[in-house]
């Protein structure tokens, strides 16, 4: 039997990470079979995935009831039933972990989105996650907004890895990158160990062609059938995210080997590695491995759904294309300003829409909870 897919993706210096948790899974041995049989090396939650898990069933009853002993109610009880999902998810890729010095086996919980704009809550949270944890492979989640920004800098001086997420422009990017260089010229400063600390720099792909072809569907409507320019914007619909990555890992690639990391290498500091994020396809027009077969290439890493890792394994294409055509990229983001498709701006909207998504799951989850709580809370008087 031919290796699968996704496993095969290592080989080309790309891991794959479930962008997906769930008790169930967690505890039946599917999860593990993943791990095991497709090729997954890590884990990663959000809000609206801990929504849909606890929403779709009676799976996280049992410790429901038995947190309502301790008074536990809204974000401290979602808070404890988390921890516990994440730290199962750890101890079943432990052994991945050790296998790839650290580099995977990573399971990534994130600080509350409610935490989006305010520096000192969002760094108190992640280090009591990263305590309450307790396990070397975790991963805190700290979204790239311009308050996150000190947070993620300050976590990484102290030694934790953070996955940064809510990725969505260039210049936010380079401001990431700025954040976990200067965390890593703090510790070693401080005298701390840098070749522990991993980081990655989630970068979200579907949505930016979701909001720009938005925008390219108007534009070209406008235009009179026939016309040059309403047959250029139609062509470049599905396009934008892939050279908005293809473009971001240019920098990744020029920052991480320019001389301010290298002298931080020296001192065993380990790359920031590019994450693409949001890769299940929106659009059913476009392939549904788009966002993965256009991506692949060394010291990145791809978080899939189950239904994406599924397709890949499936008719997947496995060949590195992330350094494809990259000046196509840039002609590509220098043309459609040109064509009236306000490219920076669209991009830009797209990190405090994705704030607000979250927010609006995270209550979400808390309504469910509540309703949960509420309901076993009756049946124990």
């Amino acid at each position: 039997m031919s290796e699968v897919r996704v496993r095969q993706l290592l080989g080309l210096g790309q891991s794959v990470w479930l962008d997906y948790i769930h008790r169930h899974e967690l505890r039946s041995g599917v999860f593990a079979a993943q791990v095991r049989d497709q090729g997954v090396v890590g884990v990663t939650s959000n809000p609206t995935i801990f929504q849909q898990a606890i929403a779709s069933g009676d799976t996280y009853d049992a410790s429901i009831e038995r947190l309502l002993g301790d008074g536990l109610a809204g974000p401290a009880l979602f808070e404890r039933l988390a921890i516990e999902d994440i730290q199962t998810a750890c101890d079943l890729l432990a052994a991945e972990h050790a296998r790839s010095g650290g580099l995977d086996g990573r399971a990534s919980i994130e600080v509350s989105p409610r935490l989006a704009h305010d520096t000192a809550g969002t760094l108190e949270e992640g280090r009591r996650l990263h305590r309450s944890v307790a396990r070397p492979n975790v991963m805190i989640k700290v979204p790239a907004t311009p308050e996150g920004l000190p947070a993620i800098s300050a976590l990484t001086a102290e030694g934790v890895c953070v996955n940064v997420t809510l990725i969505f422009s260039l210049a936010r990017y380079e401001q990431v990158m700025d954040a976990y260089l200067s965390g890593l010229e703090r510790l070693a400063a401080n005298g701390g160990t840098l070749e522990r600390v991993f980081s990655v720099a989630s970068f979200f792909v579907s949505r930016v062609d979701t909001k720009v072809d938005r925008a390219l569907d108007a534009a070209a409507a406008a235009r009179p059938a026939g016309d040059t320019r309403r047959a250029e914007l139609e062509a470049a619909r599905g396009r934008a995210a892939i050279a908005n990555a293809r473009l971001a890992y240019a920098r990744f690639r020029a920052v991480f080997a320019a001389p301010r990391f290298r002298a931080l290498a020296a001192r065993g500091a380990r790359l920031q590695r590019p994450l693409w994020a949001s890769t299940s396809t929106k659009n059913p027009a476009y392939p549904d491995t788009l966002y993965v077969d256009e991506l692949i290439g060394r010291d990145t890493v791809n978080t899939m759904p189950p239904a994406t890792l599924a397709a890949f394994n499936d008719h997947g294409r496995v060949a590195p294309r992330i350094e494809h055509d990259l000046e196509g990229a840039r002609r590509l983001f220098a043309r459609l300003p040109e064509l009236g498709i306000p490219l920076e701006r669209l991009i830009g909207e797209l990190e405090e829409e994705g704030v607000v998504a979250f927010a609006k799951s995270y209550d979400a989850l808390l309504a469910t909870l509540e309703t949960r709580r509420s309901l076993l809370a009756g049946r124990a008087r």
